[in-house]
């Protein structure tokens, strides 16, 4: 328990397959991929992990047929509007990174009302990435930090690594310690490409509605047994 992560990032893939395994539609693994964030997040809640990010719908994913599209909106605002008491009773505050303005009215309306709902929670912060590609949020805080520079707010010379993380969607959380990547997929599919520069990944095979607190717990145990040396030697970190 000492060597938990303050923050797991997960990219929750595989729906569409198991569903296809069994003779249905896609969205029906999408269904069933929510009572795999419930285990991931009461999982994460009673190791002490303090963010969990989730990556629920890319910009890529506005691509995929406009039926599956429609009906993930839809999955997404009655599961908001379904979990957030139970996200308030357990003290979790949700949080959404990504473009909102592209969302449907009634799916923006929903996400901004249930992180109002939880905003003084102080329990687990549990990160939504809602429309979310990590080049349009770097596109994005470059275009910010442009338009301050030119506004005399500060010159160029002053941009480092650290005033650029302020003007991403994760400003004030911390970089993920660990990555999950669900399905067999070793890819990183334009997420947190900044925030994961030293993250440890973890790739699983279980397609994630199958994905379990104890497919969480193994994840944990596995990061338990890295050694995290950000550059440095094993005899300086040790």
């Amino acid at each position: 328990m000492q060597k938990v992560p303050a923050h797991v990032a997960i990219i929750m893939d595989g729906n569409g397959r198991w569903a296809e395994q069994r003779g249905s539609h896609r969205i029906f693994g999408h269904q069933n991929g929510v009572n795999a964030v419930r285990e991931a997040v009461e999982a994460a809640g009673e190791l002490g992990v303090k963010y969990l990010t989730l990556y629920a719908f890319s910009t890529e994913n506005w691509n995929r047929p406009k039926a599956e599209v429609d009906a993930l909106m839809e999955l997404l605002v009655s599961t908001i509007h379904d979990e957030v008491d139970k996200l308030s009773k357990n003290k979790v505050r949700l949080h959404v990174i990504g473009d909102l303005d592209s969302l449907p009215a009634s799916a923006k309306d929903n996400v901004l009302a249930a992180m109002k709902k939880t905003e003084s929670n102080t329990g687990l912060n549990l990160v939504l990435a809602l429309s979310y590609s990590s080049r349009w949020e770097i596109v994005n805080a470059t275009q910010k930090i442009a338009a301050d520079v030119a506004a005399g707010k500060f010159r160029p010379d002053d941009i480092t690594t650290e005033l650029f993380s302020q003007y991403l969607c994760t400003s004030g959380i911390p970089d993920p310690e660990l990555l999950i990547r669900t399905s067999g997929e070793e890819r990183l599919s334009n997420f947190l490409l900044w925030q994961l520069a030293y993250s440890e990944f973890y790739f699983s095979e279980i397609l994630w509605p199958d994905f379990t607190k104890n497919e969480f717990y193994t994840a944990i145990l596995e990061y338990q047994k890295r050694e995290r040396r950000f550059g440095k030697t094993s005899e300086q970190v040790n």
